[in-house]
């Protein structure tokens, strides 16, 4: 009887309704997450959280992987909670409905904007289905877009939203810096603001708020930056690019288009990077124009992108997950304009007729439609492809090891980093040939060190020797072992091969003494 009212009463709701979009994405949602196969960089954090021996030995290990603790301090918690890692799955599903609940309720977009954006590739897949930090971005940024209006009275709010956002990743550190200074800038040259936020404000309210973001500023920067020992630098062993490189150049602008229209432009082809790069400024000056008659936001919107493409050309020129933080921007810009009343002194300043911001802004707005439009395809494609093709095949393996009675086994795993999906979902260490040595998640510190399969028999042949209880192994690689030994007998038991990760793709051998 109450599944029927719930039927009916959903079914009333109308297409424009920011609930009705709210329930489809939150359903959906639901039915994708449970469905994904988590990979490394999703159970290698759970990994950390679980297996650090203390809570001084947690912050170690954070530091190697590039990211502040927020997330990290999360999964402390919610590994108290359940010690599974689908727990971790629906608290992501729970940050990105609360970030899209926020968008449909509070964003000043139409309906038809909140649909397309709501079911776009970064909320609806990237952002979604991966459970990592970045999902934080989205919640914060749009957290501090709701809250805007209430620095006229404290700063409290949004200095807190910026600490949270400067400790969810290093990209999530760059935004919140952006929207700091805009702060500021505002702050600043504002008269009218300052003197009304002085009126209201309590006393030690700005005090306060500089000491909140500026402590969260220097905890964020501390854990990101690696220890001496680490050789991947958190993934950005690359080294700084400080020399003017025109492909280079081409190719981090093609990042701007790639969050915009999801096409990462070929970086060894040249008409694809200039057509690229040609389009992604026609989109950035059409929305330099339109903010024109808001100061604030166009700040932000140029600070912000500058921030990013800065980081993106000189250190590190990112995934999705990382470049997705330039459409973040964008809608972030346009979002924080409706709070603001049109101001001519940009318009007279640059000698800018108010018929030529009629015009752009009809340009501007086609340009965003095409945007969002892309978006929306790129999301329900990438969601439905990792319905019908696991992301990896680690949570089928898990299932079949499980199902074999295979779980309880001595088992060597190799590459290690690629091993951690497996681990998390078996709850379980492995040998890994890269240590010599028990472990679950991966640090690339010193100490570890890459091993071919002919070192990995190797290492296995001595535990034999040195184990006299120890019969015979499972062995996991992933990757087709091409190698054998005349003192071991390895025999193929199965292999999983579907998966969209083509380096978490598994296969299992017996190996025993000849």
């Amino acid at each position: 009887m109450l599944n029927t009212k719930i039927i009916k009463s959903t079914s009333r709701l109308p297409f424009h309704s920011p609930w009705f979009i709210i329930i489809i994405f939150s359903v959906l949602g639901l039915i994708g997450i449970l469905n994904h196969s988590m990979w490394r960089d999703e159970l290698n954090p759970w990994l950390i959280v679980r297996d650090s021996e203390s809570f001084g030995d947690l912050i170690a290990n954070i530091r190697y992987e590039g990211h502040p603790v927020l997330w990290y301090f999360s999964l402390a918690i919610l590994i108290r909670i359940v010690d599974n890692p689908i727990i971790m799955q629906i608290f992501h599903l729970a940050i990105t409905v609360a970030s899209v609940t926020l968008f449909c309720l509070y964003s000043p977009f139409n309906s038809q904007q909140k649909f397309l954006f709501s079911f776009g590739f970064f909320p609806f897949y990237e952002y979604l289905l991966i459970s990592r930090n970045y999902a934080f971005s989205m919640l914060f940024v749009f957290a501090f877009c709701t809250v805007f209006s209430s620095r006229k009275i404290t700063y409290a709010y949004l200095a807190i939203l910026l600490g949270l956002l400067a400790n969810s990743s290093a990209y999530g550190l760059l935004v919140s810096f952006s929207l700091s200074l805009t702060l500021l800038a505002e702050f600043c040259f504002d008269s009218e603001h300052r003197q009304h936020y002085f009126s209201q404000s309590k006393k030690y309210d700005l005090f306060l708020s500089i000491v909140i973001i500026a402590f969260s500023f220097i905890l964020s920067i501390y854990i990101i930056s690696p220890p001496t020992d680490s050789y991947l630098h958190g993934g950005l062993n690359n080294g700084w690019v400080m020399q003017l490189d025109i492909r280079h150049l081409l190719r981090s602008i093609g990042r701007i288009f790639g969050s915009y229209l999801l096409i990462i432009p070929q970086h060894k082809r040249w008409l694809d990077l200039i057509v690229c790069a040609i389009i992604t400024l026609f989109i950035v000056i059409l929305t330099f124009i339109k903010l024109f008659k808001k100061p604030v936001p166009l700040f932000f919107y140029f600070i912000g992108n500058c921030v990013i493409f800065a980081f993106t050309y000189l250190r590190f020129t990112g995934m999705p997950r990382h470049f997705g933080h330039f459409y973040l921007v964008l809608i972030a810009a346009l979002w924080l304009a409706s709070y603001y009343q049109e101001s001519t002194v940009l318009l007279n300043k640059f000698l800018i007729r108010p018929n030529s911001i009629i015009f752009v802004q009809k340009w501007h707005h086609i340009a965003l439609m095409l945007i969002l439009y892309a978006q929306c395809a790129g999301g329900i494609y990438s969601f439905s492809r990792d319905l019908v093709v696991p992301f990896s095949a680690s949570r089928q393996t898990a299932q079949y090891i499980k199902k074999s009675g295979l779980d309880n086994e001595f088992i060597v795993a190799s590459r290690d980093a690629n091993m951690a999906p497996l681990s998390g979902y078996l709850n379980r260490k492995f040998y890994y040939p890269e240590l010599q040595k028990m472990g679950s998640f991966t640090l690339f510190q010193k100490g570890r060190k890459d091993v071919d399969q002919a070192e990995i028999l190797s290492q296995i042949n001595s535990l034999f020797k040195n184990q006299d209880e120890q019969k015979k192994i499972l062995l996991i690689l992933n990757h087709q072992l091409n190698v054998n030994r005349n003192d071991l007998k390895i025999s193929p038991i199965t292999d999983f091969q579907r998966a969209w990760v083509d380096s978490e793709r598994y296969y299992l051998y017996w190996v025993d003494e000849a």
